[in-house]
Order: structure tokens, then sequence, then C-alpha cells
């Protein structure tokens, strides 16, 4: 039987190069199998061979997309996988959103792909169009689970065999829709479905929507001129050199500034983070996207009781929900704490 070409892509914690201090490491290319690829080789079908491992920082492919994208390109031209795998990522967004780009560079290839995230990774939903997303935990405990899943489904692909629907294979909805012929006609199966509903009987939909959270509005503020007022942005506007380290994208964390005694942040001490947009005109005024000027005017005149001394920041773009409701939860507990009863939301 012909032997099947497998390419594993890791970042550099799972590639066995480091933690956060090797995140800036270009990609790599080696001739083996190295940390999770090691256990797929030992449960991929005997015809399918780890022949490659990739391996590169989460911080060095986020932010630089072109240039990290172009050398894994060029290392799986070299390596002529009939089948990459990319991960898995769990809920580590930037490992996700660089696992999601491998995959749909392999995809303009023509090689198929498999991956496997959380859901909430921001990379499922921008990159699951590309490649297989096998669904995970939140958190590398799942690695015993995940691991035979993707072997199973990156076996499937590299023989040709045929792939069956999420619900079958353990994969995340692709979000692609196909033509196909059924016993019935869509008005009886919808019926179908109504009264299995009303009879509270288990039945699945052929067309999920999504569920978002409703969140109702505080009651508003009457009277500003006694209130205390904190900025709150997702904007990456951060003290000049980043000393917090906040990514470019899927950021992992958030920092607290002080504003004390500034009437507006100058463009020789704070500077954006964020990998999201063009930051010349954050960079050349911060205070376009956090405006402490306008809120020391504000308080001035006595139309505002107190700017809160902090402010917090971090990065949206492609940050996960989850970790954004952790962001949330802790900064409103400390703002609570802090007798803050308002806040200004910014974003870019």
């Amino acid at each position: 039987m012909e032997t099947k070409r497998i390419v594993v892509y890791l970042n550099q914690f799972f590639g066995q190069m480091g933690g956060e201090d090797k995140a800036n490491v270009p990609p790599q290319s080696f001739d083996q199998p190295r940390g999770p690829g090691v256990g797929l080789q030992q449960l991929l079908p005997d015809n399918c061979k780890v022949v490659g491992t990739i391996v590169c920082g989460d911080g060095y492919f986020n932010e630089n997309l072109e240039e990290a994208s172009a050398q894994v390109r060029e290392m799986l031209t070299e390596l002529q996988p009939d089948v990459v795998i990319a991960g898995p990522a769990f809920n580590a967004g930037r490992y996700g959103m660089a696992c999601g780009m491998v995959g749909k560079i392999a995809s303009e290839m023509d090689i198929p792909a498999v991956s496997a995230m959380y859901p909430e990774n921001p990379g499922v939903e921008s990159y699951r169009q590309y490649l297989y997303i096998i669904e995970t935990t939140d958190s590398a405990a799942g690695m015993r689970t995940a691991l035979p899943a993707v072997a199973k489904l990156a076996g499937k692909l590299a023989n040709n065999e045929p792939i069956g629907s999420p619900a079958e294979e353990g994969y995340l909805s692709r979000g692609i829709r196909r033509n196909v012929f059924m016993e019935k006609r869509g008005s009886e199966r919808a019926i179908d479905m109504l009264l299995k509903k009303l009879r509270g009987e288990e039945f699945e939909t052929e067309y999920p929507i999504p569920h978002f959270d409703r969140v109702e509005p505080a009651a508003a503020l009457t009277d500003l001129s006694t209130v205390t007022v904190a900025l709150v942005t997702s904007g990456g506007i951060v003290p000049k050199g980043n000393p917090d380290r906040i990514e470019a994208s899927s950021a992992s964390r958030y920092g607290k500034y002080s504003i004390e005694g500034l009437d507006g942040l100058s463009s020789t001490a704070f500077e954006t983070a964020h990998g999201g947009y063009d930051p010349t005109y954050a960079n050349q005024s911060p205070d376009r996207v956090v405006p402490v000027d306008a809120l020391r005017a504000l308080e001035k005149e006595g139309r505002i009781g107190k700017l809160h001394p902090f402010f917090y920041s971090t990065v949206g773009n492609g940050t996960s929900v989850a970790n954004a409701k952790k962001y949330a939860t802790e900064i409103a507990a400390e703002l609570v704490n802090e007798g803050v009863q308002a806040v200004i939301l910014t974003s870019t």
C-alpha cells in the first residue's frame, strides 16, 4: 500500500522549543515527529507516516502573517504532504489563528488539512471553511481524546475515504451547505420536527442558528457630576514599548495603566499594540482611542465627578469570547470595588 505523507504544524510550546520566551521564533522544519506528532504517528493508519514537523512561535506567526505564511508555504512545497495536521490548539487563540492559516495555505495548495480546537477559539470562525476542525475541550487536558479523532479523520483524508457529517466524525460545522436528495421534501421534514418539538421529543435541526448572550442595559445615570468614570478599551493602547506584551491578535492578557495627573495621552508615552487596524492615527494621538483629554476637560468643567486614575486595555482582534468574558469579569469587579459608577468602552 502506498505510503501517505503527513506533515504536522505545532507552536513553540508543543513543538518542544520553549514557552512564551520562544513565541517569536520563525517557522522551522524538522524531518521527524515532535510533541503530539509522536502520538499521532502511533494512531494513524499503517500506511500514513509523519514525514515532517513545522514549528513556529505564536507571536511570530500572528505578528508577521505574510512572512510566516510564505515560509510555511515553502516548507509544505518541499515536504509534499498528502495531509496537513495543525495543532491541536484547544482554546489558545494565537495558536488557533496560526493553525487556521496553515489550513488555509494547505487548502490553496489542494492539500486537505485537519486541526482541533475549542469551539470558541477565534481560529474556528475565521478559518473553518478551509479545513476540518475536531471539537476539543478548552485545554490540553483533552489531548487524549483529541488525538485519536484527528488521526482517524486525517487517515480517511489521506486514503480518499468518504467523510461523514460533523456529528459522525466529530468535527465542527464548516459552514458549507451541499444539495442532497432526501426521502421527504422540506415541508414534510419541517412539520415532523415541529411535531417532535411539541411532544418534547429529540430532534435535530437542519439549519442551526447561533445563540448570543443578551445583556440587559443598566439604568441610565441622571447626574454625571458626582460620578467616577473609567475608561476601558479593546483598541490596544499601551505605554510605549508594550510592557505587558499584549499580543497584536488573540490577546491572552490585558493591562492596567495609570493616567493620574495626565491631561491626555502623548505619542511619546503611549502607542497601540493592536494588529487589526492601521495604527498611524492612534500612534499620532492615543487620545483618539482612549479619550483622556476629553474626559479631563469634562472633569474640569464639573460635568463628570472624577476620571478614574487608571485605564484598562487589551486587543479585541481575534480574542476569544471566553478570554473576553474573563477580562470583563476581572476588570468589572475591580472597578466596582474602587467605587466606579460608569465605564466608557472604546474600540477601534
